[in-house]
């Protein structure tokens, strides 16, 4: 057994530095007898580097320890592996030590046998653009002058502390309709002023035009005319006509889904941005920030996001084929489903807005009963007559409105269920219907009666606000 023991590396290892005895001292103190022999060690070899080295004790006897691994070349004094540090603070406080004492040469980072050129890539000239590429490159370089940029006169874009542009609620796009510096723009764009009842000719909004130079000039907006039912509003500027670039109104009624679309705005406060995309679909319900839905609507892939709305829908020859009104999303930004009005009900209502401030539309000026109450009373299809003013024009047609009877049961009225041909199955479908018509125009109602259809003509007056 003791034959064993002393032929053991350890038991070797402990005996070379006092024996049992070893055990009992502190790090602090094997450190410190360390660090004695080492320097003996170094005055014993003048000139020599001393330093520390791990032993690796054999494989039967091996167990993990605290070590740091030196560079070997160039180093003497190779006697010295017998001292080691069995710690890991022994072991930081011997390296600290060596490395203050024997500082070795820091070397820069990089490469000196390479030079730039050599590391320089090759650039190559773009070339010209592809000729689709190039068609919507000189679309947006001509129509970008017919967009402005409009901001709610009590609001203005901000710089934060951040450095982010901090874009007011009414800020938004408009277009330049024609010479005499009329702007069309969404009617809840300038919301904050018209909820204060601005008058005509009032400013209502501050509107930037891009000149030719590049700069954007600035102008105030007054009030021409407003209509919250087609969330479309005119605004006039004062500004030179060789400033003012008039946008082309093409035609919505034939569009078709696939075909391509460009949108331009200012959307975030980002002055004259384009994005491009595709026809989604047609004649969509849009619900706008009015609070009103806005029948036949354009829908569009193209990116719209807040601060385009009032900008211009271009085909792909440039022409307006809508205003962008509204997205549809939950996170307030863009997800791929964009409305715009379309250009055929734009170019009905802007005259009117310019020449007397407010739309003039044809109706009958009845009652009608809503859809909910219709579907109550078991009529599913067509509006129901609910009142007939006296002294009416549909009074006078004969059409009759729904009453009580004596013993207090509901008879029902009269039910449009077509105009001129064109089937009706709701009060909205029948006001979408009227709405293309003008005052003085004579149309023919389909009437369910009971149990009979009758055929009324009756002449269209201005509706009632």
């Amino acid at each position: 057994m003791q034959q064993m023991l002393l032929s053991n590396p350890w038991f070797q290892l402990l005996q070379s530095h006092g024996g049992i005895k070893a055990l009992l001292l502190g790090r602090r103190q094997l450190f410190s007898d360390s660090m004695s022999s080492v320097c003996s060690e170094s005055s014993r070899h003048p000139g020599k580097d001393v330093v520390l080295l791990p032993q690796q004790p054999p494989a039967q006897a091996r167990r993990k320890i605290s070590s740091v691994d030196y560079p070997a070349e160039g180093l003497v004094g190779m006697e010295s592996k017998k001292y080691m540090f069995t710690t890991r603070r022994g072991v930081l406080f011997s390296s600290f030590f060596v490395y203050s004492v024997y500082p070795f040469q820091a070397h820069a980072l990089g490469d000196p046998t390479v030079t730039l050129e050599e590391v320089t890539p090759q650039v190559f000239p773009s070339g010209p653009l592809f000729p689709a590429e190039e068609r919507v490159a000189e679309l947006f370089e001509k129509n970008t002058y017919s967009v402005v940029n409009i901001f709610d006169v009590t609001l203005r874009p901000q710089l934060s502390v951040t450095g982010a542009v901090e874009v007011p609620e009414g800020n938004g796009s408009g277009v330049v309709w024609d010479e005499q510096g009329h702007i069309v723009t969404n009617y809840h764009v300038i919301g904050n002023a018209l909820a204060r009842n601005a008058r005509l000719g009032e400013t209502v909004a501050r509107v930037n035009i891009l000149a030719s130079e590049g700069i954007q000039k600035n102008f105030e907006g007054k009030l021409v005319g407003a209509d919250r039912l087609k969330d479309l509003a005119v605004l006039k500027v004062e500004a030179p006509e060789d400033l003012l670039k008039p946008i082309k109104v093409g035609q919505s009624t034939s569009l078709k889904v696939g075909q391509q679309c460009l949108a331009i705005g200012n959307p975030f406060g980002f002055d004259h941005t384009l994005t491009v995309g595709v026809i989604s679909g047609l004649n969509r319900d849009i619900f706008s920030q009015t609070g009103v839905t806005i029948g036949g609507g354009i829908q569009t892939d193209a990116a719209i996001n807040p601060g385009n709305s009032g900008g211009p829908l271009l085909d792909s020859k440039g022409k307006l084929i809508g205003i962008n009104t509204a997205i549809f999303t939950q996170t307030g930004t863009s997800a791929g489903v964009g409305f715009a009005i379309p250009s055929s009900t734009v170019a009905k209502i802007v005259p009117q807005l310019i020449q007397y401030g407010k739309v003039v539309r044809a109706g009958l000026n009845i009652d009608f009963a809503p859809d909910q109450i219709a579907n109550q009373l078991n009529v599913r299809n067509g509006a129901l007559v609910l009142l007939v003013p006296g002294n009416s024009l549909a009074a006078r047609a004969g059409i009759i409105p729904t009453t009580r009877g004596f013993a207090g049961n509901i008879v029902l009225g009269d039910v449009i269920i077509a105009v001129n041909g064109k089937k009706v199955k709701s009060k909205a479908e029948l006001d979408r219907v009227l709405d293309e018509y003008n005052v003085g125009d004579t149309v023919s109602l389909k009437i369910q009666r009971g149990s009979e259809n009758l055929e009324l003509p009756i002449n269209l007056e201005e509706k009632s606000s």
